[in-house]
């Protein structure tokens, strides 16, 4: 389930958010997402050791997946600090007009705001009690994260009072957290920051590839729930210890899907392009206007293209239909042709996302290490 929007009204919100976010918004940006329904709550789990000086934790959330009408588990992970003195505001849901709406994270000197989620590890909802600058190196807070002061010196203990622990993952709606921005939160996200690093984005995409990490596949408890670096699914990953809470399906999930479409795998399968979601598009980051145009203009060309091959498809399996109704097929050989369009449509989504995420691969800002050794 997913709240579409015309090109036209995209336009004008995103316009308007970016006129208001110079007054007062609370969030870094509001990613063109609009879910009617909520994520489950955040998994329990054990935080990796981390790899290395200069690193920062990036708690795990949920990420949506409209390929597959379905909430995926991004994993927590520890990522290389763009620049010296940055931090990491976490993204997160939010409840807005009548739907659960994206914040994207993003580093800058200061921590915004990120809804009051108790992501754990230092982020217990406002602020990050996790670490701190000073003389160009990172000091961790031994307290709340997993150090191996063998390897990195540059640590000191900070106790925290931390005892009531929320599972809740989106601010606002119905059992949403009711947290409120702080002034200091509202200023953080006019000051200069950057979105995701390459790093990052390539973990998301990696997240988002992995079946078992879909919400109806895992019910709320993810088998890789926690990396030691980006990306890396296998090498020090953690499995979460229990799901956050009780996972509740979506109605729409519960029956046979929508027509068209049949639920298998752990996700909507479309049948055919026709039964596909709009192409959504994404905005650019990089913070370079000339880089950002240039990205709009490959992504619409792209997506041009897109759209032509999905209709090729649907006029190539269209008429294969009306052969089978003047042949007066049986049903047996109807649900055999079915199933091959069905693997055809999956093909080209496949090679469509493939080609999105690349495209936004390349128009990544680049990490700039951060941290140095001691």
């Amino acid at each position: 389930m997913r709240t579409i929007f015309s090109p036209r009204i995209v336009l004008f919100a995103f316009v308007l958010f970016a006129i208001t976010t110079a007054i007062s918004t609370p969030s870094f940006a509001a990613v063109g997402i609009s879910v009617s329904f909520g994520p489950p709550p955040l998994p329990v789990y054990e935080q990796p050791i981390c790899p290395g000086d200069g690193y920062l934790w990036t708690p795990g959330y949920w990420g949506w997946d409209a390929d597959f009408d379905d909430y995926y588990w991004i994993p927590g992970t520890w990522v290389l600090a763009p620049e010296v003195g940055f931090f990491w505001t976490p993204p997160y849901w939010g409840w807005a007009d009548g739907a659960y709406v994206f914040y994207d994270g993003y580093w800058g000197p200061e921590i915004g705001f990120y809804g009051g989620i108790d992501y754990g590890f230092g982020y217990f909802g406002t602020g990050f009690v996790g670490g701190r600058w000073e003389g160009g190196h990172f000091f961790y807070n031994r307290a709340v994260l997993n150090i191996n002061v063998e390897n990195i010196h540059n640590v000191y203990v900070e106790n925290v009072n931390h005892t009531v622990i929320n599972h809740v993952s989106y601010n606002g709606g119905e059992g949403g957290i009711t947290a409120r921005p702080t002034p200091r939160e509202e200023a953080a996200v006019r000051q200069r920051h950057v979105g995701p690093v390459a790093a990052q984005t390539e973990h998301i995409n990696a997240a988002r590839g992995n079946p078992e990490l879909r919400a109806s596949a895992n019910h709320g408890k993810p088998a890789i729930a926690a990396t030691a670096r980006p990306g890396d699914f296998k090498s020090g990953a953690m499995a979460a210890r229990e799901a956050g809470g009780e996972y509740k399906p979506h109605p729409s999930r519960a029956g046979a899907g929508a027509p068209g479409r049949e639920t298998g795998g752990g996700g909507t399968r479309a049948n055919h392009p026709k039964d596909l979601a709009p192409i959504e598009r994404s905005n650019p980051n990089t913070g370079n206007p000339k880089q950002d145009k240039k990205y709009q203009q490959q992504q619409d060309k792209m997506i041009a293209k897109q759209n032509q091959e999905r209709e090729k498809l649907q006029q190539q399996q269209e008429k294969e239909h009306a052969k089978l109704a003047k042949q007066n097929a049986d049903e047996a050989r109807k649900q055999q042709v079915e199933q091959r369009h069905q693997q055809q449509t999956e093909q080209m989504q496949q090679k469509h996302t493939q080609q999105r995420q690349q495209l936004q691969q390349r128009y990544s800002p680049p990490p700039v290490r951060g941290g140095g050794k001691k």
